[in-house]
């Protein structure tokens, strides 16, 4: 597969060393993001092939940003994977309403995280 750019966006540090160590296991180049405008902001300029989005988050919220990038022509074929701690079946139902592709829950299982990451990418 040919190098693909991930953007993560997450307000937590933590969170984004650990994706990018995750991440670092493929052929990815990776941007990031610390909260939802932030986020779409780089995506419009940057047009990543996956976005990797937390839901709680300062400024705006992933379900948010996850509606914008949707309603945005020129992001909105982008697949979005919702990765956070929100597991309950109303945020989850939400976050496919809104379009999202995929939704992972933390804490992160790297081979479930990787597995959703190459589907999205048809990889």
């Amino acid at each position: 597969m040919a190098d693909k750019t991930v953007l993560l966006v997450d307000d937590s540090g933590t969170s984004l060393m650990l994706e990018k160590l995750i991440l670092s296991q493929g052929p990815y180049r990776v941007l990031t993001a610390r909260d939802g405008e932030e986020a779409v902001t780089t995506a419009l300029a940057e047009r990543p092939d996956l976005i990797l989005l937390d839901v709680v988050m300062p400024k705006m919220d992933g379900f948010a940003a996850c509606e914008r990038l949707k309603a945005e022509e020129a992001t909105r074929a982008i697949p979005v994977i919702l990765v956070t701690t929100r597991g309950e079946a109303e945020s989850v139902e939400r976050g496919f309403a809104l379009g999202c592709s995929d939704y992972v829950t933390k804490p992160l299982n790297s081979l479930e995280l990787l597995t959703k990451i190459r589907n999205c990418l048809g990889a």
